[in-house]
């Protein structure tokens, strides 16, 4: 049972707002790759604000993905594209629908 997740908050700078949009399009890809990762979106908030939500069935999954490739990308996106540090936060799911 899926019973694990992360949600994580990402603020990009004005000027590169599109370019955040478009790195996090393309790790849809990635995130395909990832045997462990049950669920993973995608959002966005407001003109700079984004973020994603994943999900997983066991902490070695959560932490694989924490450092995979996605993890990664948004990491070398903070030097350059965000106004801070992504707010990546682990949460416990307490009820899940999925198809």
């Amino acid at each position: 049972m899926t019973k694990l997740g992360l949600l994580a908050r990402i603020e990009a700078k004005p000027d590169y707002a599109d370019k955040v949009e478009a790195l996090l399009r393309d790790a849809l890809q990635l995130a395909q790759q990832e045997d462990h990762t049950v669920t993973w979106f995608a959002f966005r908030q407001s003109t700079t604000t984004f973020g994603v939500f994943d999900t997983f069935d066991d902490e070695q999954g959560r932490q694989g993905h924490l450092q995979g490739r996605i993890a990664a990308a948004l990491m070398e996106a903070a030097q350059t594209m965000l106004s801070e540090a992504p707010d990546i936060r682990p949460v416990d799911l307490l009820a899940v629908k999925l198809p």
